[in-house]
């Protein structure tokens, strides 16, 4: 069993290149588990290609008003543009199903800026990156306690009065995990716009991201109730085998995404 450390950091071998698995909508954040439920021949032939060497995927968002050719899947492989900003995940969870359909877990580790694409000669599509870590600038250490209250508050004043939801909240202000986490789960759980989440996942800056999500926190933007699990099953149920809107939901918890 790995523990949090093992599935986060990247292999010692990287070499700066990921699979990019681009979607519209959904930006996925370090920390962030994201179920998906791949299908399509490009992205099984991705998939295989992860699960036998190193398990990462990037995940890439489609920029606004582009669309995905759903048909295509020969090289050299043309796609829509995506945004520069990208999420490394871990394949931490893997079903096969009938007809090479598969659900997998994917655990975001570390957010990345892409420099340029790939021509890899397969179906999917590959991008060399910079990495991101999380930087805390020494000068801020005394007020970074205070910063985490006020953002912990400013989640606590949208989200619903449940007594599930609010007891996670209690755990996670008496908890010790530190800022950077915490701005990267709250920043993918909320139904945020695209281009507010993309803004947050670009910023390793861990105060300057804790004090922009303290924003659109406090922006009144942001209106959330409780969805039941058996809601929540009967969401995913109707999203089999389709391509839907990921985490741009006002419900809290947000339902499964699938591709």
């Amino acid at each position: 069993m790995h523990d949090w450390s093992d599935i986060t950091n990247l292999p010692d071998d990287f070499d700066q290149r990921v699979r990019m698995f681009p979607l519209p909508e959904l930006v996925v954040f370090p920390h962030a588990m994201q179920p998906l439920h791949i299908f399509e021949p490009r992205y099984c032939d991705m998939l295989r290609d992860a699960l036998a060497s190193d398990h990462l995927i990037a995940m890439a968002t489609v920029k606004s008003g582009q669309s995905i050719d759903l048909k295509s899947a020969k090289p050299p492989v043309v796609g829509p543009a995506v945004e520069d900003t990208l999420c490394i995940g871990r394949i931490v969870s893997h079903t096969e199903l009938e007809g090479d359909r598969h659900n997998i877990l994917l655990v975001g580790m570390k957010r990345a800026t892409m420099i340029d694409e790939i021509d890899n000669g397969r179906t999917f599509r590959t991008a060399s990156v910079d990495v991101m870590d999380d930087y805390y600038p020494p000068a801020n250490v005394a007020l970074r306690n205070e910063l985490k209250d006020d953002l912990l508050r400013a989640f606590a004043s949208i989200i619903p009065q449940s007594a599930n939801v609010q007891k996670n909240l209690h755990d996670l202000m008496a908890g010790q995990m530190t800022l950077g986490p915490i701005t990267d789960i709250i920043s993918y759980t909320m139904p945020f716009e695209v281009d507010e989440k993309i803004q947050l996942l670009a910023e390793p800056d861990v105060d300057k991201r804790a004090a922009l999500l303290i924003q659109y926190l406090r922006s009144g933007k942001i209106q959330l109730h409780s969805v039941s699990i058996e809601e929540q099953q009967e969401q995913k149920s109707q999203s089999v085998g389709s391509m839907i809107r990921a985490n741009r939901s006002d419900q809290f918890p947000p339902p499964f995404s699938m591709n």
